[in-house]
């Protein structure tokens, strides 16, 4: 069995498919620890904005588990992840470095990591097989 060999049935290598699985555990482990310690050790009420956003993450971190098992079935949270980071990119970021005032700011260090995580995005997610089977699909229930 040749690992990175195309599966002629999903269209996905062996090399691919495990790519994803440890792209998944490294959102549970990087994300899920961080975030879980937060949400079980947090003392005070949570502000509106903050518990959304451990909310957030700590679902998607506990999604991400399935996805080391289900790779491909998963794969629409990772497109959530594309897309937040994207817009974040675009909104926030983006006006404050065409401002010049990024630099020294708190959301330089998020942009850098939104940016790298972006980037890691784009080559993980196995875009052909996104667009055959989840944006370009053909199913009879709506």
């Amino acid at each position: 069995m040749n690992f990175f060999k195309t599966n002629p049935v999903i269209g996905i290598s062996t090399f691919r498919l495990y790519l994803l699985r440890i792209f998944y555990a490294m959102a549970v482990l990087m994300l899920g620890i961080d975030v879980w310690t937060e949400i079980f050790t947090h003392e005070q009420s949570w502000a509106p904005l903050p518990g959304v956003a451990f909310s957030f993450w700590g679902a998607f971190s506990l999604l991400a588990i399935i996805g080391i098992a289900h790779p491909l079935k998963m794969l629409p949270l990772l497109l959530v992840q594309f897309t937040y980071k994207l817009i974040w990119l675009l909104i926030v970021a983006y006006p404050l470095w065409s401002a010049s005032q990024l630099a020294g700011d708190p959301a330089e260090s998020l942009t850098r990591a939104n940016a790298i995580g972006l980037v890691l995005d784009l080559l993980i997610i196995p875009w052909p097989y996104v667009f055959k089977h989840i944006v370009f699909t053909k199913t009879a229930n709506v």
